[in-house]
């Protein structure tokens, strides 16, 4: 069976400060280390459980923070800016199932460096009704694949926004956010000790056929409220797919793929500088 790990950074055991988020410098250094060590894990896991190869994909800044060389069970990497498909690229109709490793929260939870992908832009986004961070958005994409999710990591908040649409799934919570500048870690070994355990019982409990509830189903609903009205606009005009506007907020109704892909379309027009 193969395995998709969709990899953060800011979820990570021992990351709470931006620093450490984007290189050069010996901060970031640690902090690729430190997310080497709980993909590894996650790999090591599924790989006992029973799974037969890895996809990863780099889902973090300019998706190019794990050696390849390092990457436990020959896993193949995909990395790099521009990937049509984001940080669920490389999901393809032949993965078992679906892992979130180092994934942080929402912008609107108070967690450590919590965002929603573009944080300059977007307030708050619901899937199918509910707060969602990054991990519930791309569970949007598992869903158009019929592909659960097993395995999601990070912090409390993002356990809290991820639970209702996989309450099936596996979680380790690797830390507890104290601010948006703070939290207390489990010592790395731990965190990886952890997560090695339960990506092996993802995999033990998808191959023996436990079911998964189907939460996201068609079609597809997705809301995302901007910073600004003018914002709002923009992104309205940047969804190919019939979509509704209600003061900063936009919102699609359409099969899965549609909405995910209306999403990355608002995400592009947000970044966009005239």
């Amino acid at each position: 069976m193969k395995v998709y790990l969709s990899c953060g950074m800011e979820g990570v055991a021992g990351v709470v400060d931006s620093k450490q988020c984007s290189g050069p410098g010996a901060e970031y250094d640690q902090a690729r280390e430190l997310l080497l060590g709980e993909v590894n894990a996650a790999i090591e896991g599924a790989l006992a459980g029973g799974a037969t190869s890895i996809v990863v994909n780099d889902a973090h800044g300019d998706m190019n923070n794990l050696d390849p060389a390092r990457l436990a069970g020959e896993a193949t990497y995909i990395s790099g800016r521009g990937k049509p498909h984001s940080i669920m690229e490389g999901l393809t109709e032949d993965v078992g199932v679906v892992f979130f490793v180092a994934y942080h929260g929402s912008a609107v939870s108070p967690g450590v460096l919590a965002h929603t992908y573009n944080p300059d832009a977007i307030d708050e986004v619901r899937v199918m009704g509910r707060v969602s961070g990054e991990a519930g958005i791309n569970t949007i994409v598992a869903a158009a694949h019929d592909i659960p999710v097993g395995l999601a990591t990070g912090d409390q908040y993002v356990h809290s926004e991820f639970l209702p649409l996989c309450p099936a799934a596996e979680y380790v919570e690797v830390k507890r956010s104290i601010t948006r500048t703070s939290a207390e870690n489990l010592h790395p070994t731990v965190a990886r000790n952890q997560i090695r355990a339960a990506a092996e019982r993802a995999v033990l409990n998808t191959l023996r056929g436990r079911p998964w509830p189907r939460t996201i189903t068609e079609p597809a609903d997705l809301s995302v409220e901007l910073r600004t009205r003018d914002l709002a606009e923009r992104a309205l005009k940047a969804v190919a797919i019939p979509a509704q506007l209600s003061i900063k907020s936009v919102r699609v109704r359409a099969p899965r793929m549609d909405v995910f892909q209306a999403f990355l379309d608002i995400v592009a027009e947000t970044r966009r500088v005239d």
